[in-house]
């Protein structure tokens, strides 16, 4: 039997967070917020709404607490002689913008040719949910995902590709949904030779 307080590293399983204390300004902000949405605060389904909203924004910017780059510290040499891409694709991530506080929900395909060293495959996702959970903006995100691969690892090259959809964009404002935003950053041979660039392309699905 597999139990929650298994360690998240070892297996699928992660526990629920610990019902952390909130402040209450964090809760009188979110009162606030409630009321000005046109709402009461104090009606009966709402009274316990401050403390959890609270808390599941202290989840969803997780990312501040962690190095990503920590994941990629644990390299392998013996690799058999391989010496061609690694590719973890269609990676599902969510995040929230920056400027709206919205959802964005999509995936992403991390891609590395290694020179001499090579991480677990789940470190890859470790690494990509570690920038996603905190306010971003997608062309960032994934730079920061890329950078932190290339200067980890420097491998001959990297490739990360993310499509995302916003949620600022299909619930409010023009209001399309169904609308993907795609974003890449290809650095090493990736960028400078277009062969190399194609090949991953084409493993990634594109």
């Amino acid at each position: 039997m597999v139990h929650d307080h298994e360690d998240p590293e070892d297996g699928d399983i992660v526990a629920s967070p610990p019902k952390i204390p909130v402040p209450e300004e964090v809760a009188d902000a979110i009162r606030t917020l409630i009321r000005w949405a046109g709402d009461d605060p104090g009606r009966e389904g709402l009274l316990d709404t401050p403390q959890r909203v609270a808390r599941a924004w202290k989840e969803y910017c997780a990312g501040y607490e962690e190095d990503p780059a920590h994941h990629l510290s644990r390299v392998f040499e013996e690799v058999g002689g391989y010496d061609d891409i690694v590719l973890l694709n269609g990676i599902p991530f969510q995040s929230h913008c920056e400027h709206h506080m919205a959802p964005i929900t999509g995936k992403a395909s991390i891609a590395y040719l290694p020179k001499d060293r090579v991480v677990g495959i789940s470190k890859l996702a470790r690494v990509l949910h570690g920038f996603a959970r905190r306010l971003q903006v997608q062309e960032r995100l994934t730079a920061q995902v890329a950078d932190c691969i290339w200067e980890r690892l420097q491998p001959q090259g990297v490739a990360v590709v993310i499509e995302a959809t916003h949620g600022c964009m299909t619930a409010r404002g023009v209001r399309t949904p169904g609308v993907g935003m795609v974003t890449s950053r290809m650095m090493g041979v990736f960028r400078d030779d277009e062969r190399s660039r194609q090949e991953v392309l084409k493993l990634m699905g594109y």
